[in-house]
């Protein structure tokens, strides 16, 4: 008498697309040539040209290639050097005076950069002197969250290198664009986490406050871009009432496209008088319509 098979034990029979994953491994390793240090190309490596990701990297005998192993050695370099790294905001500012636009530095309550890797709450509140000229730019400012003011927020945070390159382009693309809103001051921060654009707005009495943000560094993205936006923020604000729009770069989506969809957000927002969840992106299907 043959012996039952458990319930849920390992000794069940392996599924189809493991026997033929097995079968195409060795299938490669049957036809490996004798001599180990020939580099064994995959089939599939034309599609490399259509990402950044890492595939078909081919080997030489059972090793990774030495270029490849080189450039994953690389990117990880950048990606390291891009969170590390700081914001040239004397530079950035000129940029932004180019288009006409003053910006006003602040910091977040971290020291330095170790402290905000380290504390990212500290990264989400002003520091005690930014503070003290928020609240002397308030009773000079005439913004109020009935006039519709917008604010924009040039935050460093985990990659700097974000916003020095496409920050100013983004903002050029929205310019040129028909206005959504009273523009209200701009401000470039340091050691700041996309939070830190919420009591900058509460204080000023903004309806809406865009942030952008260097993105935490990839190894093929260490200079990726993101805007979060938020309507009527006040400290605290949990991130289902802000829209994201990522991964802003000529690699992914180009300052320009960004702009488009900020734009139509923003608009939406201030007309529907929300942000965040309720307030649905369909601005690739709107912009679609209007470039054709």
């Amino acid at each position: 008498m043959k012996p039952s098979k458990k319930q849920g034990s390992g000794a069940s029979r392996p599924s189809r697309g493991k026997k033929k994953v097995a079968a195409i491994t060795d299938q490669i390793l049957d036809s490996s040539p004798n001599n180990s240090t020939e580099i064994i190309h995959q089939e599939w490596s034309k599609l490399r040209e259509y990402t950044a990701a890492r595939i078909a990297l081919g080997r030489t005998g059972g090793s990774q290639k030495t270029s490849d192993l080189l450039r994953f050695q690389l990117d990880h370099a950048r990606a390291r050097d891009a969170i590390h790294g700081s914001m040239d905001s004397p530079g950035l500012a000129k940029e932004l005076q180019r288009l006409g636009l003053d910006a006003i530095p602040v910091r977040s309550a971290a020291r330095d950069r170790s402290e905000y890797l380290k504390r990212p709450d500290l990264g989400r509140s002003l520091c005690e002197e930014s503070q003290k000229a928020m609240e002397s730019m308030k009773k000079q400012n005439k913004t109020t969250r009935d006039s519709g003011a917008l604010i924009f927020v040039i935050a460093d945070g985990l990659s700097p290198l974000a916003v020095q390159k496409h920050a100013a382009p983004f903002l050029e693309a929205f310019l040129s664009m028909p206005t959504v809103a009273a523009l209200g001051p701009l401000f470039l921060a340091e050691q700041a986490r996309v939070a830190l654009g919420d009591p900058i707005a509460e204080i000023l009495g903004a309806s809406l406050v865009a942030v952008l943000i260097g993105e935490r560094p990839g190894l093929s993205s260490p200079d990726s871009m993101g805007l979060y936006m938020t309507y009527q923020a006040t400290t605290g604000t949990t991130d289902e009432r802000r829209n994201c729009i990522s991964n802003i770069r000529q690699e992914g989506l180009p300052p320009a496209e960004a702009a488009k969809r900020f734009h139509y957000l923003a608009t939406r927002s201030l007309k529907q008088r929300m942000s965040g969840f309720l307030l649905k992106d369909e601005s690739t299907v709107q912009i679609s319509a209007q470039d054709e």
